[in-house]
C-alpha cells in the first residue's frame, strides 16, 4: 500500500506545486514521472534493507536463484527512478518500467496465494494487489506515451 500512497500523494503534492507557478512542473507528465521515480526509489530500495528476506520469500519457488533475482529488481527499480528524472530517457524508462512491473507481478501473485507477510503484516491481497498494479502499469505506460509526445512537441 506504500507505493501507492506515495505515487499518489507526490503526484498531488508536484501537480499542486505547478498550478502554484513551480515552472518545471507544469506538465502532468513531468508531474507523474517524478512521482513514478519516488515510488520507484523507495520500493527498490526495500530491496536490500530489513524487508529483502521477506522480499526473497515472494519470488515464486520456479524461479533459481531468488536473492539475485530480488537484488537485479531492487538495482532495476532504482536505476529506473534516477533515469525517469532525464526527460529525454523518461519515456524509454517507463516503457522498460512497465515491463518490469509485469515480469515482477508473479511474485506479488505467489505472496498473496501462500499467505506471505512483509514488514509483520499480511501482504495486499490478490485483488486489491492487482487493482494496484494496473494503477502503476498505467502510470509507466501514461509517462512512456505522454513523454514521446512532449518530447515531439520541443523538436
Amino acid at each position: 500500500m506504500a507505493p501507492l500512497l506515495v505515487l499518489s500523494i507526490s503526484f498531488a503534492l508536484f501537480v499542486v506545486l505547478g498550478r502554484l507557478g513551480v515552472r518545471h512542473l507544469g506538465s502532468w507528465v513531468t508531474c507523474l514521472r517524478y512521482a513514478l521515480a519516488a515510488m520507484f526509489l523507495l520500493t527498490g530500495s526495500a530491496h536490500f534493507g530489513s524487508r529483502r528476506a521477506e522480499l526473497v520469500a515472494m519470488v515464486p519457488p520456479a524461479l533459481p536463484s531468488p536473492e539475485f533475482l530480488v537484488a537485479a529488481t531492487g538495482v532495476l527499480e532504482i536505476a529506473g527512478a534516477a533515469a525517469l528524472l532525464a526527460p529525454r530517457l523518461a519515456p524509454w524508462t517507463a516503457a522498460g518500467l512497465t515491463v518490469l512491473l509485469v515480469a515482477m507481478f508473479p511474485a506479488n501473485v505467489h505472496a498473496a496465494r501462500a499467505g506471505l507477510t512483509l514488514g509483520g503484516s499480511p501482504v495486499t491481497p490478490l485483488v486489491p494487489r492487482t487493482l494496484m498494479q494496473i494503477v502503476f502499469v498505467s502510470a509507466t505506460v501514461a509517462v512512456a506515451i505522454g513523454g514521446r509526445r512532449e518530447d515531439r512537441r520541443r523538436e
